[in-house]
């Protein structure tokens, strides 16, 4: 297990745990100093991540060992059958997308997929898709509704591949397309962000009739590395940037960007795929039963006014601003003209 820098006491209490198991002493002395470095264990842990950091939070996002889409597709659904190519130009291995049962529901399921070894994430770019992969995403979410199958939608991507043979091909036209498709797309959709969800590569297949986010992930606007750069000038600001951008599950929920956190095990997702995974199936049967039951023209109504009301902002009659500018205008004139009284006086006086 690969630590990150702020688990030090986990990873030392751990391998004290592991030089106790590894003696094999029974001694009553042994087993209840074994007991109590469990219970320390336990509690250094919730203490650690029932309070981390934004950035730390990224930093979990983003460990190695966190299960990518292909992980649950293995552990959530049954008998996944992949889809590919998007009839156009080629077929993009960091969005897989394919058939699969979630108990007794057929679905489409699609994501993105990091990759584990380099030549992995090379060959998926670090889950970064091009046009291709949001192309494929919309075409095969287009033959879900045909044959009225829900889509899961499973986000994990720094961003989109900001490469110019991608921007020459419509970066973001397809991902404005995929958006604008995805909100009236007659059948139900389920968006969940299992690591990272950076930028319009998640909002390339964001759009549904709920998203939820897990525990230890995010969902930005940009990268904290990006908006560092362009802030501060510099990606050594990261921690701060992640401060400022408000992308923790709890700042999400709270603002009504997700529906749903999905708490993950002690220690994040990393830690135990398999109860991560069961999680995961519960959530998703549960909105399913929800969402089955609305009738397909509510159903879109309820997503078009779910993203209608993100965001917060005031109006003010134009009757109004207008007095409180001439207020403002009339203040500043009465201020400015005992000065430029003065100043016309000493001018007149010097010549």
């Amino acid at each position: 297990m690969d630590y990150l820098a702020f688990e030090q006491p986990i990873a030392d209490l751990e391998a004290e745990i592991q030089r106790l198991e590894a003696e094999q002493d029974q001694s009553a002395d042994a087993v209840e100093r074994m007991r109590t470095l469990q219970r320390e264990l336990r509690d250094i842990s919730e203490e650690i991540y029932g309070n981390l950091t934004p950035w730390q939070t990224v930093q979990v996002a983003r460990h190695k060992d966190r299960p990518h889409t292909t992980d649950y597709l293995s552990l959530v659904f049954d008998e996944f059958v992949e889809l590919h190519g998007d009839k156009l130009f080629g077929d993009d291995r960091a969005i897989r997308v394919g058939f699969a049962n979630l108990e007794n529901n057929k679905v489409m399921v699609l994501g993105h997929q990091k990759g584990r070894t380099f030549q992995d994430r090379t060959e998926n770019f670090f889950g970064c898709a091009h046009p291709e992969g949001y192309r494929k995403a919309m075409s095969k979410m287009k033959l879900a509704a045909k044959f009225g199958l829900p889509v899961i939608c499973m986000i994990d991507t720094p961003g989109a591949y900001p490469g110019i043979g991608a921007e020459e091909r419509g970066q973001a036209q397809v991902i404005a397309e995929n958006m604008y498709e995805m909100s009236r797309l007659p059948t139900p959709i389920i968006c969940v962000v299992i690591g990272e969800g950076g930028s319009g590569g998640a909002l390339g297949i964001g759009v549904g009739d709920r998203v939820a986010v897990l525990e230890h992930a995010y969902y930005s606007v940009i990268s904290p590395e990006g908006c560092a750069g362009i802030l501060w000038k510099g990606a050594e600001h990261a921690e701060k940037a992640a401060t400022a951008l408000k992308f923790t599950a709890k700042n999400l929920l709270e603002f009504g960007v997700v529906d749903d956190v999905i708490e993950e095990p002690l220690g994040g997702a990393h830690r135990d795929h398999h109860s991560m995974a069961a999680r995961l199936r519960r959530y998703l049967k549960k909105t399913l039963g929800t969402l089955a039951k609305k009738p397909v023209d509510r159903l879109l109504q309820d997503r078009y006014d779910r993203f209608r009301k993100l965001g917060v902002f005031y109006e003010q009659a134009s009757e109004e601003v207008n007095e409180d500018v001439n207020e403002d205008a009339t203040e500043a004139v009465n201020e400015d003209a005992p000065e430029a009284v003065n100043d016309a006086t000493s001018d007149a006086a010097s010549s």
